[in-house]
């Protein structure tokens, strides 16, 4: 067997490929045959006036494509026929179109087989960050009459501050698309929009694009990020050093000029990124656990190269100097003297859109250093360190314990693993059982026919079909104690944290699961702008600013907003509107609105899904319904059969979820309505749970307000009950 590499300089070795009797390869690429002026497809007269290629024709090749996705236009499907091939095979992990497809190795056989690395993902993500005006640019987009922006942001929200997405326009300020959070109040309306260079202008001037990010703990997380991919280095060069396995860590990063840049001159300077890992790495290589297992300066164990795209989008290295070049030629070309121990350079920067085509067998840590969350896809990401790791030999080493890629993500576990297992699904067409659910029986609930008119349902619903309003009434000085008392006793304000967890990714036909093998929490110290805290209460509260004043004074713990301001004053909130809350419930006194009363014209027939817990109707004359009611729980379930059954229950109906009663903490929807008679009739409204259930504080004090409000109905007995025999 020979095999060959083209070289349009010695065309004349074609010759040779057509005549000789062995296995003849040749590798040629693509952009060496596919236009008419290539030197292969024009006539040479050292080959008797003959084309090159004809001498490929001649052989009836059988063609073998490498990515060929790449190789969809129809310039390049018309260059490979041309080539008057026999057959043609493709090899792809992403195929556009999948031609008479005879094989599939797909990531999770490749991973059942142990033909690649196990993953593990090291998530790095904060917790309790909301003291700075966090923004975050994602895109801007522009239509033919305006601009706007996807803008990542902390917002207020009835559960607390959450980071969200908002789009904005130009005049847009973020303090209201934050809901008037504090620390935006000043300098963060949208002044400008531009979409051609992606950015857009704050009101103080200040200049955020594409990818970038300012305030909440952004650097810190990065720096964090980094730490971890050079620890986690050092950990597998001590595991590997007696196995000749040289280690590789991978960063992708979404700006060049952090890690890279160059002055007037063409003089490379460092970036932010270099400058944190060269810090970092002195640190840690000069731990005694750590030191001399490699012997070079920081400054030699890292680089990076940046090709530019088409549009010249990125700063990149300008490929004008020596360096540019070896680097190039070292990470792109010469992968084999990139895997010898000998050679320094072990910290590989790269832009996120690296190429497709590029990976290294030793590969171990993959870290995105990207401001907001990375486009990349996670396929592609993890894509570049999954092949099996090789020793000095070249030799493939198949130990499960050294084939493990660790990712360093700046996100939760959860979100990277749903995203994988999305995109697998996806783009390898395969399915996790966890995936393929039986679609659901639908079927609708109808009722039976007149029931309106039924003397029964008349009965009890002109009893209970009023419409209450409510008032409520609570000693101002009792609330003080006891929210003062509460704000006193709520958990201790933690500061802002930056979590690392690192958890194993393992495939099973359920789908991508996790196996945690370490956390860790690094507190984070700093000094944030205090907001009103009065009013930020007040406003959450509705409580008089003297008393939320006294409230604080009497707790005793105001010096603990100096930790970590928004989850003081969050935690401080919650506690206030507990007891609040409790108090208003303790003194309500409801009363009907006129004759306000429920609309029966909102029975109406719904859809449902059907499930274990569908109750068959059998004896319609008790009930509403002509055949089917769904319920939510086995306990609902036995219920309903129990009422059926008993001769006792002369009628019944689940309520339906319009029917709500009106509390301080929100609407309540009892379960059910029905007429118990023994020697007289008794008409209920039941709230069903099961025994021994220890109810959420909010769902005793709505259960308690239902109560309330049924005392204006004094001929309705409102009771909590699990079977119909507590209504004995």
């Amino acid at each position: 067997m020979n095999y060959l590499v083209y070289d349009s300089k010695r065309v004349s070795a074609l010759r040779n490929f057509s005549d000789n009797n062995n296995i003849q390869i040749l590798v040629i690429n693509i952009d060496s045959f596919a236009k008419d002026e290539n030197i292969i497809n024009k006539p040479n007269d050292r080959l008797t006036g003959k084309r090159p290629v004809e001498f490929i024709q001649s052989t009836r090749p059988i063609v073998i494509v490498d990515e060929p996705q790449n190789m969809e236009t129809d310039i390049r499907k018309n260059a490979i026929a041309n080539l008057n091939p026999l057959c043609t095979l493709r090899y792809s992990a992403t195929h556009t179109n999948r031609y008479n497809m005879v094989y599939s190795l797909d990531p999770v056989r490749a991973y059942d087989l142990g033909l690649v690395k196990q993953i593990e993902v090291d998530s790095i993500v904060t917790e309790n960050d909301f003291n700075e005006a966090f923004i975050a640019l994602e895109k801007t987009t522009a239509t033919k009459t305006k601009t706007s922006a996807k803008i990542k942001i902390d917002v207020n929200t009835a559960s607390g501050v959450v980071r969200k997405t908002v789009t904005a326009k130009v005049g847009d300020d973020l303090y209201e698309l934050s809901g008037r959070r504090d620390v935006y109040k000043s300098g963060c309306i949208i002044n400008g929009i531009d979409v051609a260079d992606g950015f857009i202008e704050l009101s103080n001037g200040e200049t955020i694009f594409t990818g970038d990010a300012r305030g909440g703990l952004t650097d810190e997380v990065m720096k964090v990020q980094i730490r971890k991919t050079v620890e986690e280095h050092f950990q597998k060069e001590r595991k590997y050093q007696d196995k000749g396995i040289k280690v590789l860590s991978l960063f992708f990063i979404d700006r060049v000029a952090n890690y890279r840049a160059y002055d007037a001159s063409g003089n490379a300077l460092k970036g932010k990124f270099a400058l944190w890992f060269e810090e970092i790495y002195n640190e840690l290589s000069s731990k005694s656990s750590y030191q001399g297992l490699i012997s070079h300066a920081a400054s030699d164990v890292h680089n990076g190269y940046f090709s530019q795209d088409k549009k010249g989008n990125w700063n990149d290295t300008r490929g004008n100097s020596q360096a540019d070049d070896d680097t190039f030629r070292l990470i792109m070309k010469d992968k084999e003297r990139l895997l010898d121990i000998q050679e320094p350079l072990r910290f590989i920067f790269s832009h996120s859109a690296l190429r497709e085509g590029w990976d290294s067998p030793n590969v171990f840590q993959i870290c995105t250093l990207n401001e907001t969350h990375s486009e990349l896809k996670k396929r592609q990401e993890i894509g570049r360190g999954m092949r099996l790791a090789v020793n000095q030999e070249g030799l493939r080493i198949q130990d499960k314990n050294v084939n493990r890629l660790t990712v360093i993500a700046n996100e939760a576990y959860e979100d990277f693993a749903r995203k994988l297992q999305a995109e697998i699904e996806e783009d390898c067409h395969v399915s996790f059982q966890c995936r393929i659910k039986n679609k659901q029986k639908r079927e609708t609930v109808k009722y039976r026919k007149g029931f309106e008119l039924d003397a029964k349902f008349k009965d009890i619903w002109d009893k209970i079909k009023f419409q209450t309003t409510y008032k409520v009434d609570y000693d101002t000085p009792e609330l003080i104690k006891a929210a003062a008392k509460a704000v006193q006793e709520m958990p201790a304000t933690k500061k802002a944290v930056i979590k690392s967890t690192k958890t194993a990714v393992e495939f099973d036909e359920s789908g991508i699961i996790a196996d945690v093998r370490a956390s860790y929490n690094i507190s984070i110290d700093g000094k944030f702008r205090i907001p009103d805290i009065l009013f930020y209460i007040q406003e959450r509260t509705e409580l008089t600013r003297s008393t939320v004043l006294e409230v604080l004074l009497q707790s005793g713990r105001c010096g603990e907003v100096l930790i970590n301001p928004q989850l003081f004053l969050d935690n401080a909130v919650a506690a206030i509107n507990d007891v609040l809350n409790a108090l208003m419930i303790d003194g309500i006194k409801y009363e009907k609105i006129g004759a306000k009363e429920y609309e029966m014209r909102l029975f109406e027939d719904y859809d449902f899904h059907i499930s274990d817990h569908t109750f068959e109707i059998t004896r319609k004359d008790k009930t509403i319904y002509s055949h089917l009611l769904p319920l939510d729980s086995g306990v609902e379930y036995a219920f309903a059969r129990d009422c059926e059954e008993r001769e006792d229950i002369e009628f019944y109906f689940k309520l339906p979820n319009w029917f709500k009663i009106k509390t301080p903490i929100g609407a309540y929807n009892p379960d059910w309505a029905l007429i118990k008679k023994n020697e007289k009739t008794v008409y209920f409204v039941a709230e069903t749970k099961s025994a021994g259930q220890e109810l959420r504080t909010s769902e005793k004090q709505k259960v308690k307000c239902g109560r309330a409000h049924f005392r204006e109905f004094p001929e309705v007995s409102f009771r909590q009950a699990t079977h119909v025999s507590d209504l004995d």
